[in-house]
C-alpha cells in the first residue's frame, strides 16, 4: 500500500453474538468505514473459481485446520486496496496470539491501528442471542448449544489475550454489549466521535 497516509483500522473483538456484524453495519453507515472480516474474506477466496490461496484454504477448511495468517492478511491488504477508501473496520481479527504476531510481522507498519473495539458480551447473553439467531434461521450451523459453548471457551481462551496485550497498550474502547443494540450503538458513537 503506498501514497499518502496509511488507511486506519479498527479492529472489532467479542464473543459469539455480541453484536459485533450488527455494530459494524451500523459504523459502516454512519462513520463510512469499510468493514472486512477476515472469516468472510477466506470464504470468498475459498469459493471463487482459479484464486490465489482457494485450494490452500479449502484443504485447511477440510481438516479443520487454521489457514496460515500469512495469508488471511493478504486477503486484508488486498481487500483494503481493491476498497480504495482509508478506513476499515476488521471483524473478528486477530483472534489469537498467531493471528496476532502475523499481523505484527506484515501489517503493522502498513496501517495506522486506531483502536481494538471490544464488545464485552456476558455468556449469557451471547449463547440466547445466537440461539435466537439460529432459530430464526441464521443458516449458520454453528448456531448451537454444544457448538456455543466451545465458541465461547476458544474466544475466552485465544482472544482475551490479546484484548488484554492492547489494553496494556491502552488501545482498547470496551463496549458492554448486553444492552440493547439502539443503546450499544450510542457507546460506540462515543467512541468514534472523534475518529
Amino acid at each position: 500500500m503506498s501514497g499518502g497516509s496509511k488507511p486506519k483500522v479498527v479492529f472489532v473483538l467479542g464473543g459469539p453474538g455480541a453484536g459485533k456484524g450488527t455494530q459494524c453495519a451500523n459504523i459502516v453507515r454512519q462513520f463510512g468505514f469499510v468493514h472486512l472480516s477476515a472469516g468472510d474474506l477466506l470464504r470468498a477466496e475459498r469459493n471463487s473459481p482459479g484464486t490465489q490461496y482457494g485450494e490452500l484454504i479449502e484443504t485447511h477448511i477440510r481438516n479443520g485446520t487454521i489457514v496460515p495468517v500469512e495469508i488471511t492478511c493478504k486477503l486484508i491488504e488486498r481487500a483494503m486496496i481493491e476498497s480504495g477508501k482509508a478506513k476499515f473496520l476488521i471483524d473478528g481479527f486477530p483472534r489469537n496470539k498467531d493471528n496476532l504476531d502475523g499481523w505484527t510481522r506484515e501489517m503493522e507498519k502498513k496501517v495506522d491501528l486506531l483502536f481494538v473495539l471490544f464488545f464485552n458480551c456476558s455468556e449469557q447473553v451471547c449463547i440466547d442471542r445466537c440461539l435466537k439467531r439460529g432459530a430464526e434461521g441464521s443458516g449458520r450451523s454453528d448456531d448451537n448449544i454444544t457448538s456455543l459453548k466451545k465458541r465461547i471457551e476458544t474466544f475466552h481462551k485465544d482472544s482475551m489475550p490479546i484484548i488484554e496485550h492492547y489494553k496494556a497498550m491502552n488501545l482498547v474502547r470496551s463496549i458492554d454489549a448486553d444492552k440493547p443494540v439502539n443503546e450499544v450503538f450510542e457507546e460506540v458513537k462515543k467512541v468514534f466521535a472523534n475518529v
